[in-house]
């Protein structure tokens, strides 16, 4: 079944390219919230706040289940339910909003190359994904208008920098109506404000451009009581001054790079491409990629020290950081790279996998490629090819590479340093033993006295002191789990009201534990989700036996049944457990040599899983995985 989800304008919906009807605008918020939160279980309390614009009425939850019934009969097994939760599972390019996002990053790439020109198309394209206002049509004062006010900016900063694009392409003149337009549904965007003026000036309206000036002036005293930014006014003084840097001049001809003879070999059909287009005659881009770290980041210094280490050794660096699901294995990384940022001018590039459906490795070169200044017509066809170009220009650079969310050591492979110079860091939750001559650093659970200091971080150290004994069990049921840590402190600055031993009530049942571990886009089960189905991709039969667990925790006592149930040899759920302790989901039995055991939230993860009516890993092959019989 292929699905198409249209947001950016009023709710569409497409089954294998038929237009269906998704029905009356409850229904439809349901899609809606479903589709922006794909792949990612939605508690039917988030649910309803994304129907109701007020209270929900008592008949919600009944409602809700009666919408998913009544969209599950169209979408099919892509609505799965989950406990007090459904989840819409969609692939990239089934959400229009995804695409808009993905076309509006590569535009904004290519508008910071040497030829800004080059975004046009791009962005372009990005803004087509667009027919009316987001979330058309749909309830509103509910807990969406957020994310369709902040698609709304998305789009106005989107045409903004397609206005840039044409301007460096030449395009003032037929950009006049188009800002006029512009301003006038939103007077107060000062970029808007500029582009007008200097398409204005390029065009030899030079009274014109500054007559904008003043009216841009007049309109951010008059609405706003403020005189107009640094960048507005810089350039009013240097239209006064007639300053030469403001003439149009026309993007200058490619460079081909002298870092990359390969550049002039033919593609896969035999014809040669076009020379890359990188900046000036240095023939390199300057990618700044990493993102910005976490502020509340605590503990994990050794294995800070032990990636920048290892980074800035002489010798090509590779560190793969691996650890269980919510270890700030992400965090981590990107601490450590700033850290590192100035052993690598040549740039920095950071790429994210954490998709449901893992990246091939020629996917993962392309994306490099771009940072890195190549065209993305002229990333060649072949992955053999790609990876050539990728060590030809990165040779004896220092250029660093964070890539997050890898789930085998294929999709990295190919960036593994040929030479002196670059440096990667890989974040897995696997160890990926196949990859030779790498740095491996583990994380464990975040020590108690860490998670107390992450806690009083986020909550306030004063919440923690006056209940030591909450505090302590708070740190022991997110056993660990940074991710699980920092839920539970967000929730407890969200409500200065409520007391640290009130939210240990609350997460005392196991069976809301991971309901309440999920506080906006931060889910110890959307994490949980993505690590087993990344497991399950490989090994259908990990994903049968998590569910086992999740029914009778102490199964593995008894291998030979586990195995006899299972219908398998016992090597065969031997590779299984493999698979799941190097995943980080199983853990050695301190006690009972060559026995594992279901680390805390895992275990109740597992434990929805087995309270399906049929398994999610078992559904490919029909058969239920129900309990041991003692």
């Amino acid at each position: 079944m292929k699905l198409q989800i249209r947001l950016l304008g009023s709710v569409e919906l497409c089954v294998d390219g038929q237009s269906v009807t998704p029905g009356a605008a409850k229904r439809r918020a349901v899609l809606a919230g479903l589709a922006l939160e794909a792949n990612r279980p939605v508690s039917l309390s988030r649910l309803a706040a994304m129907v109701w614009p007020d209270v929900p009425p008592a008949s919600a939850a009944a409602n809700l289940r009666s919408h998913a019934a009544a969209l599950r009969r169209v979408l099919a097994d892509r609505l799965v339910a989950r406990p007090n939760a459904y989840e819409l599972r969609l692939s990239p390019d089934e959400l229009d909003v995804t695409e808009f996002h993905r076309l509006a990053g590569e535009g904004r790439a290519l508008l910071a190359t040497a030829n800004p020109a080059s975004a046009v198309g791009t962005l372009t394209a990005a803004l087509a994904q667009w027919r009316g206002v987001s979330g058309d049509g749909l309830p509103r004062g509910t807990a969406l208008d957020n994310r369709w006010a902040s698609l709304d900016e998305q789009r106005l900063q989107v045409f903004e920098e397609l206005a840039e694009a044409r301007l460096a392409a030449g395009e003032h003149g037929h950009l006049l109506p188009e800002l006029r337009g512009h301003l006038a549904a939103h007077p107060l965007r000062e970029r808007a404000w500029t582009q007008l003026m200097l398409a204005l000036y390029r065009c030899g309206d030079v009274p014109a451009a500054l007559t904008v000036y003043r009216d841009a002036r007049t309109t951010l005293d008059e609405q706003l009581g403020i005189e107009p930014g640094e960048e507005l006014a810089a350039l009013h003084r240097a239209m006064l001054d007639r300053a030469p840097e403001l003439a149009y001049t026309p993007p200058t001809a490619p460079v081909t790079t002298t870092t990359a003879p390969v550049a002039s070999l033919p593609d896969a059909a035999g014809v040669a491409p076009p020379p890359s287009r990188f900046v000036g005659g240095a023939g390199w881009v300057v990618p700044r990629e990493l993102p910005a770290g976490v502020a509340t980041f605590v503990g994990r210094g050794r294995q800070t020290d032990e990636i920048t280490t290892a980074l800035r050794a002489p010798t090509p660096a590779t560190v793969v950081v691996t650890g269980g699901f919510g270890s700030g294995k992400t965090a981590l990384a990107v601490r450590a790279a700033h850290a590192v940022a100035a052993d690598f001018p040549d740039g920095q590039v950071y790429v994210d996998l954490n998709t449901r459906t893992p990246a091939a490795p020629g996917e993962v070169l392309a994306r490099v490629l771009r940072a890195i200044g190549v065209h993305p017509a002229e990333v060649p066809v072949s992955t053999d090819e790609r990876a050539g170009w990728y060590r030809s220009l990165v040779a004896g650079r220092r250029l660093l590479l964070v890539v997050d969310g890898v789930t085998r050591a294929a999709q990295v492979r190919p960036l593994l340093p040929a030479g002196p110079g670059p440096g990667l860091v890989v974040v897995a939750q696997r160890r990926l033993g196949s990859l030779d001559g790498v740095r491996r650093v583990t994380l464990r659970p975040l020590a108690a006295a860490d998670a107390r200091e992450l806690l009083g971080t986020l909550a306030g150290p004063e919440r923690l002191r006056v209940d030591p004994a909450a505090t302590g069990e708070l740190v022991r049921l997110c056993a660990g789990s940074v991710l699980a840590l920092r839920v539970a402190g967000t929730r407890l600055a969200a409500r200065p009201g409520m007391s640290v031993g009130a939210l240990v009530g609350q997460l005392a049942d196991g069976r809301e534990r991971l309901d309440l571990l999920d506080y906006e886009d931060l889910s110890v089960r959307g994490s949980l989700t993505t690590a087993v189905a990344a497991v399950r991709t490989d090994d259908e039969m990990a994903g049968r036996i998590l569910a086992l667990l999740g029914a009778a925790p102490d199964a593995l006592r008894q291998p030979e049944r586990v195995a006899r149930q299972l219908g398998i040899s016992a090597a065969r759920l031997d590779r299984a457990l493999d698979d799941l302790a190097d995943a980080h989901l199983l853990q050695p039995h301190s006690n009972e040599p060559g026995r594992h055991r279901l680390p805390a939230l895992v275990r109740e993860y597992a434990a929805e899983l087995a309270a399906e009516p049929r398994s999610a890993a078992g559904a490919s092959t029909g058969r239920r995985v129900g309990p041991l019989v003692a």
